[in-house]
């Protein structure tokens, strides 16, 4: 315990299966909307229109993009101030939600999510936006949602591979928040908790992705490590998984997801307290150790290489990341220990156990 300033966003959050197209219309009704503009992927369109049955929707957007390239947020953009748009509705995962705070980001129109993954980009007030190959990401209030709205069913049809990944993703929010620029105690309880249902709700989804249970757990617990993230800020997994998805177009959560462990392994020696937590929520006694069963669990990524990222783009890679990395992380991070924590997660080796020179100097 020591002195420290903590903020709590100011949000509403609507838990409830089943409940996902009454919640918005109450929403739409107390927040006074009279034209929303409802933002989709194409994949997601259908189960968007069901849960928009109970409004009018005047402007239907599908050209969603990972990552929210510059040049797909102008044109939503434009088209939000065409036709007068008062209201953002996504129902997605975290690219339509980044498109959302792109729009909200320039034109100050308020947000209400109903994601349909674990991504947790609803619960913060950052905003992402990539151009010319580098993602550039900020913190203002006015991207984050009013209203969040979770129902479990709309998970249903997320793939079990994904569900792992997106749920790993959300993990990822935990740790970071364990070592980001402002942890502190609050956001040290809200990532426990977080590992610890994120933990038990993936492994229930794996075993069977029918599961109600499992998908409501693993929902709630992408809701605290949010939190935490928004509180504590973007640590060192962030700026790596940043720099990996913008430059290099990997997807998402399976970055994220094959980068966390990594991350533990190479900061826990140095954060007991953190590893301490991070072991706790896993029910193990060594932090790596427990997040390394948890993932031969759920068949959970590994390799880099895996998802399109070439070893010959690890010193730029390192490059890139480097300067961006705060200032507060727990251990020291020199370029080659950067470029050997890379060269472990492009081979998909077990963190800390590579042979090759570069993990070498990781250890």
């Amino acid at each position: 315990m020591r002195d420290f300033a903590h903020v709590t966003l100011g949000q509403r959050l609507l838990f409830g299966t089943g409940s996902a197209s009454i919640h918005l219309a109450a929403e739409v009704e107390r927040l006074g909307a009279q034209r929303v503009m409802l933002l989709a992927s194409e994949a997601a369109l259908p189960s968007a229109q069901q849960v928009c049955q109970g409004i009018d929707v005047a402007l239907v957007h599908t050209n969603v993009v990972q990552h929210v390239p510059i040049e797909v947020a102008e044109i939503a953009r434009s088209l939000a101030r065409e036709h007068h748009i008062d209201l953002l509705v996504t129902v997605g995962g975290g690219s339509a939600i980044g498109l959302a705070k792109a729009i909200a980001l320039t034109e100050r129109i308020t947000i209400v999510t109903v994601p349909t993954t674990y991504a947790g980009s609803e619960a913060t007030n950052v905003w992402g936006l990539t151009e010319n190959a580098r993602k550039t990401t900020g913190v203002d209030d006015a991207v984050l949602p009013a209203s969040v709205i979770y129902d479990a069913e709309l998970t249903l049809t997320l793939p079990v591979e994904l569900s792992v990944s997106s749920g790993l993703n959300a993990m990822a929010h935990c740790v970071d928040a364990l070592w980001a620029p402002r942890a502190d105690p609050l956001n040290a309880a809200l990532a426990e908790e977080g590992i610890r249902a994120l933990a038990a709700g993936l492994r229930l989804v794996h075993s069977d992705p029918h599961d109600l249970h499992g998908r409501e757990l693993t929902l709630y617990g992408a809701y605290p490590a949010a939190v935490s993230f928004a509180s504590a800020g973007s640590g060192i997994h962030h700026k790596i998984c940043h720099v990996l998805g913008g430059t290099y177009a990997l997807p998402h959560a399976q970055t994220h997801a094959v980068v966390l462990p990594h991350v533990l392994a190479f900061n826990a020696p140095a954060a007991p307290a953190a590893a301490a937590r991070v072991a706790r929520a896993l029910d193990g006694r060594d932090p790596v150790t427990a997040l390394g069963e948890l993932y031969r669990d759920l068949n959970a990524p590994r390799s880099l290489a895996d998802l399109g990222f070439s070893e010959s783009s690890i010193s730029e890679a390192a490059d890139i990341i480097l300067p961006a990395i705060p200032a507060s992380n727990p251990r020291e991070v020199s370029p080659r220990l950067l470029a050997g924590l890379l060269h472990d997660a492009w081979a998909g080796a077990a963190p800390g156990t590579s042979t090759s020179p570069l993990a070498q100097a990781v250890r």
